[in-house]
Formats: C-alpha cells, sequence, structure tokens
C-alpha cells in the first residue's frame, strides 16, 4: 500500500512537472491603442494555456526601432499592416504568420460630456485651444488624424492648434486631463463592451483616411517557441475576438 502510494506521488510529481516544463514566458510588443484588450487577452490565454504573455506597450514605429535593434520580443502587435509587412520583408519574422488581428477605429473624443458632436462639426468651429493627436511618425492613428484633418480641409487651419503624444495612451492622457480640450484617439480607449465610458465623441468615417489594418506576426525569435505560435493560434480564436470586438474594433 505505502509503495502504491509513493509511486502515486511520484506519478503526480511528474505531471506537474511536466506542465511547468511546457508553460513558458512569450515577450510580445503591442500597439499602444490595443492596450486594454491584450491586458484582457493576456490574462485569458495565461488561465487557458499555462503559457504567460509579457507584454510591451508603445507606439508601433518606436516598437519597430527596438525590434531592429534586437529587443527580445517574439510576437509583434502593430497598429498597421505596413510595419510587419516591412519586417517580413526585411527577413525578422517567421514566414507565413503574419495575419490581420484587428481593424481598428478612429474616433474624435473629449472629456466634456457637450463638447463633440456626433458629425465632428466642432472641428470646423475651431473654439478650441488645443487638439491632441498622436505623432504621425511612429503611431498609425496619427496618420488617420492628419489623414482626416486634411481631408476635411482643416489640416492648415487647426495646424497651430496640434499637441502631438508619442502614442495613443500619451494622447489619451493630454485630453483625460484636460491639457487638450479633445483630440483623435482608438475608439478602443473609451469603449468597453460596445458602450462609450464617459464624454462626448464622433466616430470618424472610414472614408476619411485608409483603413486601420492591425498586423501581427511571430518575430524570428519567436521561431520554434511554443508559447509564440500559441498565443498567434489564441489571438484567432473566439474567446480573443470576443474580446476584440467588445471593444470597438472590427475583425
Amino acid at each position: 500500500m505505502k509503495a502504491r502510494f509513493t509511486h502515486l506521488l511520484a506519478g503526480l510529481a511528474l505531471a506537474v512537472s511536466g506542465l511547468a516544463t511546457q508553460a513558458a514566458e512569450v515577450p510580445v510588443a503591442v500597439a499602444a491603442n490595443f492596450t486594454a484588450p491584450m491586458q484582457k487577452i493576456a490574462a485569458e490565454f495565461e488561465k487557458d494555456t499555462g503559457h504567460k504573455a509579457l507584454l510591451s506597450f508603445g507606439a508601433t514605429g518606436k516598437l519597430y526601432a527596438q525590434i531592429k535593434n534586437g529587443a527580445p520580443f517574439q510576437v509583434f502587435l502593430a497598429a498597421d499592416d505596413k510595419t510587419p509587412a516591412k519586417l517580413e520583408i526585411e527577413g525578422d519574422t517567421v514566414p507565413g504568420s503574419r495575419f490581420t488581428y484587428a481593424i481598428g477605429t478612429l474616433v474624435l473624443w473629449s472629456v466634456k460630456p457637450d463638447l463633440v458632436d456626433d458629425q465632428g462639426d466642432v472641428l470646423k468651429k475651431g473654439k478650441f485651444q488645443h487638439l491632441a493627436i498622436t505623432n504621425p511618425k511612429t503611431a498609425p492613428y496619427g496618420v488617420a488624424a492628419v489623414a482626416t484633418l486634411t481631408k476635411l480641409g482643416l489640416f492648415d487651419t487647426l495646424q497651430s492648434k496640434l499637441v502631438t503624444g508619442e502614442n495613443v495612451s500619451q494622447t489619451y492622457q493630454f485630453i483625460f486631463t484636460g491639457n487638450a480640450e479633445l483630440g483623435f484617439i482608438a475608439l478602443s480607449q473609451v469603449i468597453v463592451d460596445g458602450q462609450m465610458t464617459g464624454g462626448s465623441a464622433w466616430i470618424v468615417p472610414a472614408d476619411l483616411h485608409e483603413p486601420i489594418h492591425q498586423d501581427a506576426v511571430i518575430l524570428a525569435k519567436g521561431q520554434d517557441q511554443p508559447a509564440a505560435q500559441a498565443l498567434v493560434d489564441y489571438l484567432k480564436g473566439e474567446k480573443a475576438k470576443a474580446i476584440i470586438k467588445s471593444y470597438g474594433y472590427a475583425l
């Protein structure tokens, strides 16, 4: 009886050891606009697979520079499709691993409930001191904001009022703290489960800028790393898709 019990304990120890060996950490570079949904996805990913996603957030352009400089990221979730495609051409990704995980939506938002109307006419009236955008040199949402203002014929008029955030998270902070009365950010930053979290907003029509296709890719450092592949597979699954949609992204 004692021998059988000892054998059972040894078997359990071996099983636990096997699970620990299989579970791994995967360093992930994530575009700042995808912060909230990715944090939620990462928590579910760890719960369901045992793997842990180590998340680093920032502007897509800056994350690209870090990857080129040897950062240990295994997976990259960009805010556009051009940057992952560029890394693919440059030989820094696992061939065939790139896919679109979300389509972003640009929104003009203010923490003030009555400032932004649902047609965006507040921009034409210009009765504000500061308009926040994200740096178009490093962030696709900044590119979309500049394109929108240009298409509306307002860029030159409003240029002196622009304040620029390093990424959409900083741009949101400019608006939230009142350093800018309004600004262009990602819809995902002010929506949860399909509901606005407060303030006033104009969802920018998609024809005013290029589509914001957000691509993910396994980087060269993620080659043959089971946790990296598991995360990409998880992002394509129904649970992750439901979370992504709940933050206002299209799929």
